[in-house]
C-alpha cells in the first residue's frame, strides 16, 4: 500500500515545513519533502490543504471516555475508549486503571488483551497501573478502601495477562525505593504519584532508577521553602519525566507557563487523565472506583468532598492550550505529545516523529481549532 499526503504543514520535533509531501509505503514514512511529488504509482493521494500534520499523539494516562472506563473490564469498553482517543488524534495509548481490587485489575487486563488482538482504532502499547500502591492520605479521587502496599507479585500477575508498561505508586511506602528497581528490571516504568513523599524519600527511589512523576502538581507534596517535596523535585531534577494535564483546570495558566518555561521540554509529557465523562455532555454523573463523580462546567469532581477526579481533556485540545498559554513554537511543543512518551517506552526510534523510517502514525489538525480532521495508524487512514 502506497499513500501520498500532499499540501501538508508538517510539525514534528524541531521541524516546521509548509507545503510538504509525505510518502508512506508499507505503513512507514518513506520520505518527507517540500514541494510537489509525482503522484503516479500511489494507491491513495490525500490532499490535506495546508493543515498541520503531526505525529500521532501518545496518551500514557487515561481512564476512559464516552461513558466507558478501563476498569469496566470489558473488550467493548477498551474498544470504545480507543475509538474516542483516535478522534482526538491519538494513535497509541496506555489504558489506565484505578485503585480497585486485584480481581478487577486482572479482568481489565484480560479486556485489554482481547482488544490488542484486533486493534481497530488507536493502538495499545501497554497498561498503566495507577495505584493501588498509593498513599491513603493522597488518594484524590482514588478509593482508599482498596489501597495496599507495593507488591511486585501482584503486578507481574497482571503483566502476565497483558503487558504493564507504567505504574504510579507512592515511593515513601516501606520498600518503595526497592520496588522501583524491581519494576525497572521487569521493563516497567515506575512513577511517583498520589504521594506524600518528602524530597529525600523521592530521591531514594530516584537512586534506584525512578524517573517519572504522575500528573505533576496534583496529589503530591507541595513546594515549601523548608521542604521542597515532589513538586520541588520536579523543578530541580531535570531528568524527571513530568506528566502534565494541560486542561487549564488541574494547573492554572501561570503554573503551565512556569512548567513549560522552566522545565526542559524533553522531560514533559502531556496527558489527558480523561475519565468516562470525556466526550460526554455536562451533567453526566457516574461512579469511579466506587466513588460518585459528576461533570459540571467541564470539571469532573467527587460529589463528596469536591476533589478533581480527572479530566475531559482531548489530546488535540491540550496541544492548543499549551500553545495559547505559552506562545512557544509548535515544533518545540509537539515533542511533549508523543516523542517524549515514545522514548521513555523504548519506542523513540519508530514513533513520535514525522520523519523517514518512522511508523506512519499521523494526525491531521485544523490550524484554527486543532481538531483532528484525519488520523493515520500504521499508514492506514482511520478517520
Amino acid at each position: 500500500m502506497k499513500t501520498l499526503i500532499v499540501n501538508a504543514h508538517v510539525i514534528s520535533p524541531d521541524v516546521d515545513i509548509k507545503g510538504a509531501s509525505i510518502e508512506i509505503v508499507g505503513g512507514k514514512i518513506k520520505s518527507v519533502s517540500k514541494g510537489k511529488v509525482d503522484r503516479k504509482g500511489f494507491d491513495t493521494v490525500v490532499d490535506v490543504k495546508g493543515k498541520y500534520v503531526v505525529p500521532g499523539f501518545i496518551d500514557v494516562h487515561l481512564h476512559g471516555a464516552c461513558g466507558f472506563d478501563v476498569c469496566d473490564a470489558t473488550p467493548e469498553a477498551i474498544a470504545k475508549i480507543a475509538e474516542a482517543k483516535l478522534a482526538e488524534g491519538c494513535t497509541s495509548f496506555l489504558p489506565t486503571t484505578l485503585t480497585v481490587a486485584n480481581s478487577t485489575l486482572k479482568k481489565a487486563a484480560r479486556a485489554v488483551a482481547a482488544y490488542r488482538k484486533d486493534e481497530r482504532f488507536a493502538k495499545v502499547i501497554g497498561i498503566h497501573l495507577e495505584g493501588p500502591f498509593i498513599n491513603v492520605k493522597c488518594c484524590g479521587a482514588q478509593n482508599p478502601k482498596f489501597v495496599r502496599k507495593p507488591n511486585l507479585k501482584e503486578v507481574l500477575g497482571i503483566d502476565a495477562i497483558s503487558p504493564v508498561k507504567l505504574i504510579s505508586y507512592a515511593p515513601e511506602t516501606k520498600g518503595g525505593a526497592e520496588f522501583a528497581a524491581a519494576c525497572i528490571a521487569k521493563g516497567i516504568v515506575p512513577s511517583c504519584g498520589h504521594t506524600g513523599a518528602t524530597f529525600a524519600e523521592l530521591m531514594a527511589a530516584y537512586g534506584k532508577g525512578l524517573r517519572h512523576l504522575t500528573h505533576f502538581c496534583n496529589q503530591m507534596t507541595k513546594l515549601h521553602h523548608r521542604e521542597i517535596g515532589v513538586v520541588g523535585a520536579g523543578f530541580l531534577v531535570d531528568d524527571l519525566k513530568t506528566e502534565v494535564i494541560c486542561d487549564r483546570i488541574h494547573l492554572c495558566d501561570d503554573m503551565l507557563r512556569l512548567v513549560f518555561t522552566k522545565r526542559p521540554l524533553s522531560s514533559i509529557q502531556m496527558i489527558t487523565d480523561s475519565l468516562r465523562c470525556s466526550h460526554c455532555e455536562d451533567g453526566y454523573a457516574f461512579e469511579m472506583g466506587g466513588l460518585k463523580v459528576q461533570l459540571k462546567n467541564g470539571e469532573a469532581r467527587l460529589v463528596e468532598g469536591g476533589n478533581l477526579a480527572g479530566s475531559t481533556l482531548w489530546m488535540s485540545q491540550g496541544l492548543k492550550n499549551i500553545r495559547d498559554v505559552t506562545g512557544l513554537p509548535l515544533k518545540d511543543l509537539i515533542r511533549v505529545t508523543s516523542w517524549n512518551q515514545a522514548i521513555e517506552l523504548g519506542l523513540g526510534k519508530k514513533l513520535g516523529k514525522v520523519e523517514k523510517g518512522y511508523v506512519a502514525d499521523l494526525a491531521v489538525l485544523d490550524p484554527k481549532t486543532f481538531k483532528a480532521c484525519a488520523v493515520f495508524v500504521d499508514g492506514v487512514q482511520k478517520i
